[in-house]
């Protein structure tokens, strides 16, 4: 089985679109760079009007035998960068934009370590235009473009200097098809996508309780982009409540439509893609005190699909464990695991699980040199039922460095 189409940017066969696309986004930075080269000197958090541009870099190692699902002559060890900007604009006490544009060398992430191709890959995070407002101890925000999905606790924390490990919780990566030697069928779609989609979205908090809506054009589970076929609107919604100072639990969930572009040709005539949703449901909690901070996930996925009776639901979880040893060195471990439930067609149940279940176990170490700059080894094992072979394991290296320094007033 080939690999579906990346979910996250054009496909390869357009690659002029996409370099056209790369070169406009650099050319638009460049254009914020300058002017904000231009702007007085005064930091842009302190004024009502002003410009930022916080970058993250980093370069990674990795060591790992995924490769070889497809090609067992692929070479094992892989050197790779990424580099995170993130330009602000503040135009007021109430408007401001914002936006996450991600430029990688991969295979960079433990997910593109499946295949061995070195490419550049371009990605829009987030970029979108936000209004706030607040009053008393009640807070409303609007934000309009693209945006991270609002399901789960995990989607903002793509900054590698957030993200304590080194790999992603399993919901956030790759559904793996049955990984067998000589074949590509080691790729599907991730649960969530953590590559934004565009969207419109309503904040809300008061107090302890904090809640947002939003309203998309496809799925988290297959995106589509601004100007792509097959779009379908749909919502995702996510909450939380703060129980004490320190301890957080949320809920969130989203559904609609997922059978769109390629996949739409499965749709039987006379139906449309709205008969066969995606849905998800999923319960969070965050954590922390003293040294110890802790970050769990637990999240049901449905997948409705032509001439199934009752899909199969996709169970996923995950538990985060941090301990700060000294001012400069942390551990921190991530439990990851999937379940898949059979699925019924006309009564009979399926001798076999589309998705093989899967365990995950990431442990890292990180060390600080200073605030800007991060070291972080870390080592994942992986359990794959029923894999003839696995070449699922990672070791990591990761070196992030941030700078922080390019802020200036408008006004």
């Amino acid at each position: 089985m080939s690999r579906p189409d990346d979910p996250n940017e054009a496909s390869d066969s357009r690659q002029p679109a996409g370099v056209r696309r790369f070169r406009a986004c650099v050319l638009v930075l460049a254009l914020f760079a300058f002017i904000v080269s231009l702007c007085p000197s005064v930091a842009a958090q302190d004024a009502e009007y002003g410009v930022a541009l916080p970058i993250t870099f980093s370069a990674g190692f990795l060591n790992t035998q995924r490769a070889q699902y497809d090609d067992p002559t692929a070479p094992r060890d892989f050197g790779a960068f990424r580099l995170l900007a993130l330009p602000e604009i503040k135009l007021g006490s109430h408007w401001y934009g914002y936006g996450a544009l991600q430029l990688r060398l991969t295979p960079y992430f433990y997910q593109d370590a499946y295949e061995d191709v070195r490419q550049i890959k371009f990605d829009t995070l987030q970029a979108f235009l936000g209004y706030s407002r607040t009053w008393n101890h009640t807070a409303v925000g609007v934000k309009v473009g693209k945006l991270s999905s609002a399901f789960g606790a995990f989607p903002l924390h793509y900054d590698d200097m957030v993200n304590p490990l080194l790999d992603q919780p399993l919901q956030y990566n790759y559904l793996l098809l049955q990984p067998t030697p000589g074949s590509n069928s080691a790729y599907g779609l991730s649960p969530v996508t953590l590559y934004g989609l565009p969207a419109a979205e309503i904040d809300f908090s008061r107090n302890h309780l904090d809640m947002r809506f939003q309203l998309i054009n496809s799925s988290p589970y297959n995106p589509r982009q601004f100007f792509a076929s097959d779009q379908h609107a749909q919502w995702t919604a996510g909450g939380g409540y703060t129980i004490i100072q320190g301890l957080r639990v949320g809920i969130s969930a989203y559904r609609g439509p997922w059978l769109s572009g390629s996949r739409a040709s499965l749709i039987p005539s006379g139906l449309t893609s709205g008969d066969y949703p995606a849905s998800a449901v999923g319960f969070d909690v965050e954590a922390a005190h003293g040294r110890w901070s802790v970050t769990g996930e637990w999240d049901r996925f449905v997948f409705d699909f032509p001439h199934v009776t009752t899909p199969a639901p996709v169970k996923m979880g995950y538990a985060e464990v941090k301990r700060v040893l000294t001012p400069r060195w942390y551990s921190a471990v991530r439990l990851n695991y999937q379940t898949d439930g059979y699925s019924v067609t006309d009564g009979v149940t399926s001798a076999t699980t589309a998705f093989p279940n899967r365990q995950y176990y990431e442990v890292a170490v990180g060390f600080r040199p200073d605030r800007f700059q991060l070291l972080k080894i870390g080592y994942e094992w992986a359990e794959v039922q029923n894999g003839e072979v696995n070449h699922d394991n990672v070791f990591g290296i990761q070196f992030v460095t941030s700078f922080n320094g390019l802020s200036k007033a408008l006004k």
